[in-house]
C-alpha cells in the first residue's frame, strides 16, 4: 500500500508526501507526487497512537471491560497497540502463570495489539524475572491501597529489592504515586462532610498524597537506578519534584491523563460520580500548570488510564463520591480529547504525535516498532480530520458501558480510518478484526 498525503506528521515535522508500506512495515517515504494506493488529501496521516495505562480487567471481570470490547474502543479511538495494567483482572498478573492466563484470554478477540505490564506486590520479587522473560514490557506498583484485594500495595521496604531487580532486567517500574498519610489524616474530618459533594472527594486526596509518593519514588530511583515512571499524575504541587529529578539525570519519566487535562474540579457536578477517579480531577489552576510541564518536558506523555467498572459500582442513582468506583472510561476518546484542548492552547500534530504514540512506545520499550511514521516501522497509521468537531453520544460508545464523562462534550477531531501493519482495521464507524493481532510477547 501507498498512502499519500500533504501532512504526514513524521517524528520531526510535517511533510506532504507518500507512505510505502510492504508486509506490515513502513519501508519508504517518498514524494508527494508518487503514484499512491490511497489518497489521505487533506487529512492528516498519523502514526497510531499508543496507550500505555489501560484496564481491560480480563480474566475475572469481564462485566467491567473486556479484550473484545476495548480493543474495539481502541481501533475507533486511533490507537493501535495498547499495554494492560496488572490489576482489576483474576487473576492479577502478578505470575507468569496469571500472564498465561491473560494471554490466552486475549487470543482471537482483539482488534488491536495488546501487550502488559506485570505487578509488583508484597511477597512477589521471585516472580519478577520470570514475568519479564515470559514478556511483560515492565511492572507496576501501588504504595496505597488499590482498590482490588488481591492486588497489595508495597511499602519502601518492599519496593527497594524489587526495584532493584528490575533495574538489573532493564524495563521500567511503573508507580502509583499516592501514600496514605495525607489521605488518612483528614479521613476523621471527610467523614462529617457531604458525600455527594464532588469537593468533599477533592479534599479527600490531598496533594501532599502524590507530593510525598512521588519524593519516596525519586529516592528510590536514585538509590536502585531503576527506570522509574508515575502513571496518571495529577498534583501541580509535585511537579518541582518531577523537574529536579530529571535536571538530575535520574531514569525518572512521568505521564498524565486525558481528564486532567479536559476537566476541572470547579465544574465537576455534584453527585457525578463518573468523574471520579483517584488521583483527582484537580483545580483549573493546577491544569494550566499540567499542560505548562507537558509542553516543557517535565510530564513525557498523556495515556488515558481507562478504569471502567460496572454501572452498579459507580453508585450513580446515590451520587456518592466516597463509596462509589474510582476511575474514568475514556480510552476511545482520549486522542479527541486531548487534541480539542492541545489545539485550544496553540499545540500541534507533532507534540500529539510525541506524548501520546512516541513517548509511550518508549517507555513500553516498543520504539522503532511502534509509535512513530518512520522507514522499518509497523505500518500503524491512522487517518485523523483533526479540524472535524463532535458530539460525545452514547450510541458511539464501544466500551462494554457507555457510562463515561464525556457524553455530551463538543470535541474536535475525528478518526476516519484505523490501519493495523497496514491492514484497516477501522473505517467508517466498523471495527474489523484482522487475523494478525499481535499479544504479549509477540509485539
Amino acid at each position: 500500500m501507498i498512502f499519500k498525503s500533504r501532512r504526514i506528521v513524521t517524528p520531526t515535522a510535517i511533510i506532504a508526501g507518500t507512505v510505502h508500506v510492504d508486509s506490515g512495515k513502513i519501508v519508504r517515504i517518498g514524494a508527494y507526487d508518487e503514484a499512491c494506493t490511497d489518497d489521505i488529501d487533506d487529512h492528516a496521516l498519523m502514526p497510531g497512537v499508543v496507550d500505555t495505562h489501560v484496564h481491560l480487567n480480563e480474566p475475572g471481570r469481564t462485566e467491567w471491560e473486556g479484550f473484545a470490547t476495548a480493543t474495539q474502543a481502541a481501533a475507533a479511538g486511533g490507537s493501535t497497540t495498547l499495554v494492560d495494567m496488572p490489576l482489576n483482572s483474576i487473576p492479577p498478573t502478578t505470575t507468569s502463570d496469571a500472564l498465561k492466563q491473560k494471554r490466552d484470554a486475549a487470543r482471537g478477540q482483539c482488534a488491536v495489539d495488546v501487550g502488559f505490564w506485570g505487578g509488583v506486590v508484597p511477597g512477589n520479587s521471585g516472580e519478577l524475572q520470570g514475568l519479564v522473560e515470559a514478556g511483560v514490557r515492565g511492572c507496576k506498583c501501588f504504595l496505597i491501597d488499590s482498590g482490588a484485594p488481591e492486588f497489595g500495595w508495597v511499602d519502601e521496604t518492599e519496593l527497594r529489592p524489587a526495584m532493584r531487580i528490575l533495574a538489573q532486567l532493564g524495563v521500567p517500574l511503573l508507580v502509583h504515586a499516592e501514600v496514605a498519610g495525607p489521605i488518612d489524616a483528614v479521613a476523621a474530618e471527610i467523614a462529617t462532610q457531604d458525600p455527594r459533594a464532588y469537593a468533599t472527594y477533592l479534599r479527600s486526596r490531598p496533594p501532599a498524597a502524590e507530593e510525598q509518593a512521588v519524593a519516596l519514588a525519586i529516592r528510590l530511583c536514585r538509590e536502585t537506578k531503576a527506570r522509574t515512571h508515575i502513571v496518571h499524575h495529577s498534583a501541580a504541587t509535585a511537579l518541582p519534584l518531577i523537574a529536579a529529578a530529571r535536571r538530575e539525570g535520574l531514569p525518572l519519566t512521568a505521564e498524565t491523563c486525558p481528564h486532567y487535562l479536559h476537566f476541572v474540579s470547579e465544574t465537576v457536578p455534584d453527585g457525578a460520580t463518573a468523574w471520579k477517579c483517584a488521583p483527582p480531577i484537580r483545580e483549573r489552576a493546577n491544569q494550566d500548570a499540567l499542560w505548562q510541564a507537558l509542553a516543557d518536558g517535565v510530564l513525557d506523555l498523556v495515556a488515558s488510564d481507562h478504569s471502567p467498572c460496572s454501572p452498579s459500582l459507580k453508585k450513580s442513582e446515590a451520587g456518592d463520591f466516597m463509596a462509589a468506583w474510582g476511575g474514568v472510561a475514556g480510552l476511545q476518546l482520549a486522542l479527541p480529547v486531548t487534541w480539542t484542548e492541545a489545539r485550544r492552547r496553540g499545540h500541534g500534530l507533532l507534540q500529539i504525535a510525541r506524548w501520546m504514540s512516541a513517548a509511550p512506545a518508549k517507555l513500553a520499550g516498543l520504539s522503532g516498532k511502534k509509535g512513530a511514521i518512520a522507514v522499518g516501522g509497523d505500518a500503524d497509521l491512522l487517518v485523523f480530520a483533526d479540524d472535524k468537531a463532535f458530539t460525545v453520544t452514547p450510541e458511539m460508545i464501544r466500551h462494554r458501558h457507555r457510562l463515561t464523562p464525556y457524553l455530551g462534550d463538543a470535541l474536535v477531531g475525528v478518526v476516519e480510518k484505523t490501519y493495523l501493519r497496514g491492514q484497516l482495521v477501522y473505517d467508517a464507524d466498523v471495527v474489523r478484526n484482522v487475523d494478525t493481532v499481535n499479544i504479549g510477547a509477540f509485539l
